[in-house]
């Protein structure tokens, strides 16, 4: 349990500055300006984040689980999932946020993975972030119940983003 409680809160505290970018951003995007949309759906999405992650650990710990190969293989799918993030985060820099911001004179980020992956921050990032969490701490349960109910609240995210986002894709056209 302890190498699982390790590499567990390594990855959080990257969950945590990934957090400070954020709310650095969002200062920033306020001050021009920018537009917050679906900020209940928001507020939902932090509340299912920690929750999850929590259920995770401990569901890990009141089942004992020690280290094991689907543990590993957690950990990698969560190291993928952080590196998709920094590279989102990288490629949208000064835009990208927690929460859904839209601000004057908006950038559409073009590059090869916005192109090929329409939501790389959903697809690689937070899905395979919780999918990798379930898998290190052995939490099948999490995984089951939490993860389908997490996807319903992310699915709002993205039409909300979709929304708010369709006459930018038009200007940039």
């Amino acid at each position: 349990m302890q190498q699982i409680v390790i590499i567990f809160s390594a990855f959080f505290v990257l969950r945590l500055m990934s957090l400070y970018i954020s709310i650095k951003n969002e200062k920033r995007l306020k001050l021009m300006g920018a537009v917050q949309y679906g900020k209940l759906n928001s507020l939902l999405l932090t509340l299912a984040h920690i929750a999850y992650y929590f259920c995770a650990l401990y569901e890990a710990y009141t089942s004992g689980v020690s280290f094991n190969n689907y543990s590993a293989i957690g950990a990698v799918v969560i190291a993928f999932s952080y590196i998709m993030l920094f590279y989102v985060i990288y490629k949208l820099r000064d835009v990208w946020t927690v929460k859904l911001y839209i601000a004057p004179n908006h950038r559409i980020e073009k590059s090869f993975l916005f192109r090929v992956v329409r939501h790389p921050n959903y697809i690689l990032n937070i899905i395979p972030e919780l999918i990798g969490v379930a898998l290190l701490c052995n939490s099948w349960n999490t995984m089951m119940y939490g993860l389908p109910i997490y996807c319903c609240v992310l699915l709002v995210r993205i039409v909300q983003e979709e929304r708010a986002m369709k006459g930018l894709f038009s200007k940039a056209a």
